[in-house]
């Protein structure tokens, strides 16, 4: 009996946590690698103000940066791409940052990338999806 009540307790803990993915967040939290930013799909409201904890743990310096919706980006992310930053942040290795910025205010899916030459091509990239509540 004490068995079934745990692992019911076990599945209902995870039932809960994955539903709770895809609930729009004021709070990110982030952790960068080479590579990769982990998590790296987010659920916000629009036009709030969001907080960001983010870490770099890679070895390099890495960025964060949310593009405008909808902006075109080539194979490479090059000063051609700068006029289409919606907002960014650049964390040095080892480098751990809370800080703040408003969500677009445009509900859409809002593309985050890493400009540190040859991060987006090796797949260093997340999405903002920005929802209205």
């Amino acid at each position: 009996m004490q068995k079934t009540i745990l692992i019911f307790v076990v599945l209902w803990s995870l039932l809960l946590t994955s539903c709770g993915r895809n609930q729009p967040t004021t709070v990110i939290q982030v952790n960068m690698t080479d590579f990769a930013y982990s998590p790296n799909q987010f659920v916000v409201p629009a036009g709030r103000e969001i907080t960001l904890d983010i870490v770099n743990n890679g070895a390099v310096v890495h960025n964060f940066i949310v593009m405008k919706a909808g902006a075109p980006l080539d194979q490479s992310f090059d000063e051609t791409d700068e006029m289409n930053i919606y907002w960014k942040i650049e964390l040095t290795p080892g480098q751990s940052v809370s800080t703040a910025f408003t969500s677009p205010s445009e509900p859409g899916d809002y593309l985050i990338v890493c400009s540190t030459p040859g991060h987006y091509q090796a797949g260093m990239t997340g999405k903002m999806v920005v929802v209205t509540e």
